[in-house]
C-alpha cells in the first residue's frame, strides 16, 4: 500500500510540474501603461536616430545581448557596435539636417516573457521587435528591419536568423566591417550581410585573422535553409571600387 501511495504522489507532483509549465509559457498579460511605454520607445528611437543621439539610441537596447538587424548591416550587438551605427548613418556623417525621424504606431502583442511587435517603416518595410520589461523599463530586446522585397523571399526575421545560424555567425570567426571615407573610417557592418537573390538569398562574410571572406548562396528548402554555395575568395583576390575596408 505504501509503494503505491508514494507512484500516486510522484505521478501528481509530475502532473502538477507540467502544468505548471505550461501555464509559466503563456503569454502576460499586457497593461495599458505597458503599451503606452513601448510606443513611447518607438518615439524615442525615432528621436535618437535621427538626431545622431548615439548612446541614448543604444541605451534603449536591452543590456546585455539587445541588437539590432537588418540585411545591409547584419546583426549588430553590443552597445560599442550600436553607438557605432548610428554614427555612422548618412544625417550624421554629413552637415545635413538632423531631425526626428517619423514615429510608427507598432502593433503589440504579448509573449511569454514581454511582447512583439510589428511596425511600418515607410511604405514597403518594416521592424519586426522584441521587447523585455527591464529596471529602466521597456527595451528593445531585438529589432529587425524586413523589407517587403526580402519578406516576399521568405527572409522574415526568423529566416535571417536561421541562413545566419548555418552561416555560422555565432562562432566567432567572421569579423566586423568598416568604410573608409573622406570623413573618417565608419563602422558598416557586423558578421555575415544577407541580401535577397532569385530563388534564395546570397551572404557575404569577412574572416577574422584572415582578410579573405566567403561568398554564398543559400536556398530555402522543405528542410529549412541551405547552403547552395560557399565560396572562399582570397584576400589579394581583386575588389570593386569603393568597397569596405575590414
Amino acid at each position: 500500500m505504501r509503494s503505491y501511495r508514494v507512484v500516486l504522489l510522484t505521478m501528481l507532483v509530475a502532473t502538477v510540474s507540467v502544468g505548471g509549465t505550461g501555464a509559466a509559457q503563456k503569454a502576460r498579460a499586457l497593461t495599458d501603461q505597458d503599451r503606452a511605454q513601448i510606443q513611447a520607445l518607438m518615439a524615442s528611437y525615432a528621436r535618437t536616430l535621427g538626431t545622431c543621439a548615439a548612446e541614448e539610441w543604444a541605451d534603449l537596447f536591452a543590456a546585455p545581448g539587445g541588437s539590432f538587424a537588418s540585411s545591409p548591416r547584419g546583426d549588430v550587438k553590443g552597445r560599442d557596435k550600436l553607438i557605432a551605427l548610428v554614427q555612422s548613418e548618412r544625417q550624421c556623417t554629413s552637415n545635413g539636417p538632423r531631425t526626428p525621424r517619423d514615429v510608427p504606431t507598432v502593433v503589440i502583442e504579448p509573449t511569454a516573457d514581454g511582447a512583439s511587435g510589428r511596425a511600418p517603416v515607410g511604405t514597403n518595410a518594416h521592424y519586426d521587435d522584441v521587447y523585455v520589461k527591464t529596471p529602466k523599463g521597456w527595451r528593445f530586446k531585438s529589432r529587425n528591419a524586413i523589407t517587403a522585397q526580402e519578406e516576399a523571399a521568405g527572409l522574415t526575421a526568423q529566416g535571417f536568423a536561421e541562413i545566419r545560424r548555418l552561416a555560422g555567425d555565432d562562432t566567432g570567426q567572421f569579423d566586423d566591417v568598416y568604410s573608409n571615407g573622406p570623413d573618417g573610417r565608419h563602422f558598416r557592418s557586423a558578421g555575415i550581410v544577407i541580401a535577397p537573390a532569385p530563388g534564395g538569398a546570397t551572404g557575404k562574410a569577412y574572416l577574422k585573422n584572415d582578410g579573405g571572406h566567403y561568398d554564398d548562396v543559400y536556398v530555402r528548402t522543405s528542410h529549412g535553409w541551405r547552403f547552395q554555395s560557399r565560396t572562399y575568395v582570397p584576400p589579394d583576390a581583386p575588389t570593386a571600387a569603393g568597397t569596405a575596408a575590414r
